[in-house]
């Protein structure tokens, strides 16, 4: 399932208190995607990893009731007692398997021992897939029928989308959308240290805005997302070094339209990222006027980049023109 439709899948199932697991290759957002959806919701999201837990732990401790000469079970601090959130349980099948089984109540009665789950609370669960080469235990049935289970896939489109809401660095939107391939990389045959993921270029923007030298960037790279992906982005990145000055498109000044590949790509991105930085109606009916120099799979991806962070321009004259030309497009 692709990013935008997973999101939408697990705010449904998250507002119905349905048990989920989310399934997915490592570094793809899993964990981003529920953090998200609590942050949206203004609701409180606790981070349980069972893989750092004994079997007891979320039964709690038992301790002597000395009025009804019985055992009571003092239920952990960590699980919540009122309000409205997510209990996710990352990474649950890295858990040793009876741990997950100390699980089960929880899961499928919310409650266990002397606690109970508060109405208010939604339980997700999520982990890597056995054949990721992580340390991973093989649900239980039992275990697995508590869960509607969602599996995540990688989307270049999706992930564009999120990295310029999130003001990811132009150079890395571009060089994903220039390339789709090389927003994962991940073979689960290959014993490598270091492999392309949605994760590892968050990290690589990081590294470009840090003070860190260019000399030695290569490196740094390298040590997020492999060395072949630091070469082949690094020489994408000398081509944005060589685009038209953006600020003057934006300004209205007359810019050249290059017809190379790459480098519409990069301006692209440039152009789109700048806009969203600081915009205003001037230089976004200048960016209209200067996308009709553009090929037109260009001009398109523009505009539906722009309209899909939210930057109005139908109000525009410049829009006008832009339709009349692409009517045929649309």
């Amino acid at each position: 399932m692709r990013t935008k439709d997973t999101i939408e899948t697990m705010r449904s199932l998250i507002d119905s208190k349905i048990p989920t697991f989310l399934w997915g290759a490592p570094g793809i957002g899993k964990s981003s995607i529920i953090k998200q959806i609590a942050h949206e919701n203004g609701i409180e999201c606790i981070d349980l990893r069972l893989s750092l837990m004994d079997p007891t732990d979320l039964k709690g401790i038992p301790f002597y009731e000395r009025d009804t000469h019985s055992a009571l079970w003092a239920p952990p601090s960590f699980l919540p007692r009122e309000g409205k959130g997510i209990l996710f349980l990352d990474e649950l099948n890295s858990a040793a398997p009876a741990v997950q089984a100390s699980a089960y109540q929880l899961i499928l009665d919310r409650k266990v021992g002397e606690y109970t789950l508060p109405e208010g609370w939604a339980i997700v669960a999520a982990g890597n897939r056995e054949g990721d080469r992580g340390v991973v235990y093989r649900l239980p049935s039992p275990l697995a029928n508590r869960f509607v289970h969602i599996e995540m896939e990688v989307n270049a489109s999706d992930w564009r989308d999120w990295a310029l809401s999130r003001g990811i660095d132009e150079r890395v939107v571009a060089y994903i959308g220039f390339k789709n391939s090389a927003l994962f990389g991940f073979d689960p045959l290959k014993n490598e240290r270091s492999f392309a993921t949605p994760r590892s270029w968050e990290a690589v923007h990081t590294i470009v805005n840090s003070s860190l030298s260019k000399t030695l960037w290569m490196e740094a790279i390298g040590g997020a997302v492999g060395e072949d992906a630091a070469v082949d982005f690094l020489g994408f990145c000398q081509v944005m070094d060589k685009l038209p000055d953006v600020d003057a498109i934006l300004r209205g000044e007359e810019a050249e339209a290059s017809e190379d590949i790459s480098t519409l790509y990069a301006l692209s991105s440039a152009l789109v990222s700048r806009v969203l930085v600081s915009s205003s109606d001037e230089a976004l009916s200048n960016l209209l006027r200067y996308t009709l120099k553009l090929k037109n799979e260009f001009a398109v991806m523009i505009v539906q980049d722009l309209q899909r962070q939210g930057v109005a321009m139908e109000h525009l004259d410049a829009f006008g023109e832009w339709v009349e030309a692409y009517a045929y497009l649309l």
